[in-house]
């Protein structure tokens, strides 16, 4: 059988991604090498596969009636990866772990120190992410989530329900004059993830009157929140072994608003986790964060 999967896999990230910038991105490739490939499928088959609509591109026709059977050599690709990897008894080796920027950046860092020390011949990557990566397709190893997972081929372990409050800067605080009442919270500046209601929802479930007009700042990147809460921008939100660590910050309404519960959950693929070195980093994570 003459077939390159090289150049299957190209189409395949090319058609995901819409565009060859991105799908080299994914594929942590040069676009012209990506380009090439797939050219050289298309020369193969004899089909024109994209055509190119502005900055991005489109399946032809062909491309449509292929790419379902592209992808399925794709699945069938990733669930052999997933079931050689199971098989590996080394701990010498690689590992990726994806996790949100905060948990990344101020839980990670000891448990890895250890695991450097205890374990060097083990390698590690850290995926800072709030969008949940996909370890059915080997995006990450190993990840630490708020929720539970409901795809039957991942397992999970649920580590503790962490605590998020309300945090502000000391000076933002004295600008307020009364942060210890209510209804001067209920008119304060907060910082949001998003101008949807999510946050917003959640915080008057607690016993607060806002709305959207008091999320003043918004930003999807939590590290971005956190600097603005610690630079007196506004009230926000944060676990807290973040805030409670931080000099520069002080609980809002402390014993007058509940924490928000947010659980914590520890997830692998079934068959990645057989392999010793996943093992061995999984419950040490899990036993450091739980």
């Amino acid at each position: 059988m003459k077939f390159d999967w090289n150049r299957a896999r190209a189409f395949l990230v090319t058609a995901e991604e819409g565009s060859l910038s991105a799908a080299a991105r994914a594929l942590g490739m040069a676009q012209p090498t990506l380009g090439r490939q797939v050219d050289a499928l298309e020369q193969e088959l004899g089909v024109a596969l994209f055509e190119r609509v502005g900055r991005g591109l489109e399946l032809t026709p062909h491309g449509v009636e292929l790419l379902d059977h592209v992808r399925s050599m794709g699945e069938a690709a990733n669930r052999f990866s997933l079931a050689a990897s199971g098989h590996t008894q080394s701990v010498e080796g690689s590992i990726c772990i994806t996790a949100s920027e905060l948990h990344a950046v101020h839980l990670l860092p000891p448990i890895l120190a250890r695991l450097r020390r205890e374990q060097p011949g083990i390698n590690v990557e850290i995926i800072a992410s709030n969008a949940p990566m996909d370890l059915r397709r080997r995006e990450a190893d190993i990840a630490i989530r708020n929720f539970r997972p409901d795809q039957p081929e991942l397992i999970a372990k649920r580590l503790r329900d962490d605590r998020a409050r309300l945090y502000a800067a000391h000076t933002y605080l004295k600008r307020l004059k009364n942060p210890s009442d209510p209804d001067v919270i209920n008119k304060a500046d907060f910082i949001g993830f998003d101008t949807t209601s999510n946050l917003v929802d959640a915080l008057n479930q607690l016993g607060l009157s806002i709305s959207v007009q008091n999320q003043k700042i918004v930003s999807a990147n939590q590290l971005v929140q956190w600097e603005m809460i610690k630079q007196g921008a506004g009230i926000g939100i944060a676990p807290e072994a973040v805030g409670d660590a931080e000099p520069l910050v002080t609980r809002v309404l402390d014993g007058k608003v509940h924490p928000l519960p947010i659980p914590m959950w520890l997830t692998t693929h079934r068959e990645v986790h057989t392999a010793r070195r996943v093992r061995l980093v999984f419950d040490m994570l899990a036993e450091e964060l739980a």
